[in-house]
C-alpha cells in the first residue's frame, strides 16, 4: 500500500510492520511443520500464500519500472525512529509471542477457552490492522501529525498479533 500512495508526501512504512514482517516470515518458514495428527487440507493456506508472495512481487515489479525512486525511500525505515523505537517494538513483540505460547502451554491446544482467546486475538489484529490504514491515511495527509499515537498504536498492535502467532507457533 505505501509503494502505491500517490504522490511524493515523503510516506514511510510504518516501523511496527517490519516486526510483523518478521512474524509473518517465521510463521510461513514453519509452516511446514504440520502436526501428524492433522488432516485438514492445506490448499487454503498454501493458496493465500502464493497470493500474498505473488501480489507483493507484483507490486514491487510495478513499481521499480514505472517509480524506481519510491522502493528506497518508502521501504527503508526512518533512521531516527528506528534509533529510537527499535528497542520497545522488540520487547514488545517478544512478550506478546512469549504469552501467547504461555497461555498454549498452560491452557493446551484443544481447550475451548484458550481456542476462544486465539480467536479474539486475530479477530482484535485483524481489525486493528484495518483501522490503522484509516490513520495512516489521515496522519500521512494531514498538517499535525501524531505519531506519537501512531507509535504507540502499533506498540500494541504488535503485542496482540505477536500474542496470536504465539498461540499458532
Amino acid at each position: 500500500m505505501v509503494l502505491l500512495w500517490p504522490g511524493e508526501l515523503g510516506i514511510r512504512s510504518l516501523l511496527g510492520h517490519f516486526f510483523l514482517l518478521a512474524l509473518v516470515l517465521m510463521a510461513f518458514a514453519s509452516a511446514g511443520s504440520a502436526r501428524a495428527e492433522e488432516k485438514q487440507s492445506r490448499f487454503i493456506p498454501t493458496l493465500l500464500r502464493f497470493l500474498f508472495v505473488g501480489i507483493s512481487l507484483l507490486v514491487i515489479v510495478f513499481c521499480l519500472f514505472e517509480y524506481p525512486e519510491r522502493l528506497q525511500d518508502r521501504l527503508s525505515p526512518n533512521a531516527d525512529e528506528f534509533k529510537q523505537w527499535w528497542f520497545p517494538f522488540l520487547c514488545t513483540m517478544s512478550i506478546g509471542f512469549a504469552s501467547g505460547l504461555f497461555i498454549r502451554f498452560i491452557l493446551g491446544r484443544e481447550n475451548f477457552i484458550f481456542q476462544t482467546i486465539r480467536a479474539w486475538l486475530s479477530v482484535v489484529g485483524l481489525v486493528m490492522l484495518a483501522v490503522e490504514i484509516g490513520i495512516f491515511a489521515v496522519v500521512s495527509t494531514s498538517e499535525s501529525k501524531p505519531e506519537d499515537f501512531l507509535r504507540y498504536w502499533q506498540i500494541f498492535e504488535v503485542a496482540i498479533i505477536s500474542a496470536y502467532f504465539g498461540s499458532r507457533a
